[in-house]
């Protein structure tokens, strides 16, 4: 390969890398403005706590400390009570995370649980952790 074609796929890597994160970024901008429509009240916060119980508990654990009994299948499940959240700490942002997963350890959720469904396990998320 000439040297000329190395550096144009090198220019074209780093720029499809730059996209990536500019698009990520732009993502995340987008999932912050969502606002939740479904008031954290005693019965929203129960039905998120039956879709959480049987959706996620697995591996986040029983009161969301990621020790859940498919944590040690591979991946590391997030605290959902501490304060650090890597891919964003907004109801919207949590929302994205748990409708479109963010890898092979988080899965996208679209397809098992409704958008009120994830509103709901929201507002069960936040009642067991601090206020973000």
């Amino acid at each position: 390969m000439s040297l000329r074609n190395r550096i144009a796929g090198t220019v074209f890597a780093l720029l499809s890398i730059v996209a990536v994160t500019v698009n990520g970024q732009q993502d995340r901008t987008e999932a912050r403005k969502l606002k939740n429509p479904v008031p954290s009240d005693a019965e929203s916060i129960e039905a998120g706590k039956k879709s959480y119980q049987r959706f996620c508990a697995s591996c986040h654990g029983p009161k969301g400390k990621g020790d859940g009994g498919l944590a040690l299948s591979g991946g590391t499940p997030s605290d959902l009570t501490d304060e650090t959240w890597d891919y964003g700490s907004s109801d919207g942002e949590i929302f994205v995370v748990i409708r479109d997963g963010v890898s092979s350890d988080m899965l996208a959720y679209k397809e098992k649980l409704t958008e009120k469904q994830i509103w709901q396990v929201i507002n069960y998320i936040r009642s067991l952790g601090p206020t973000r």
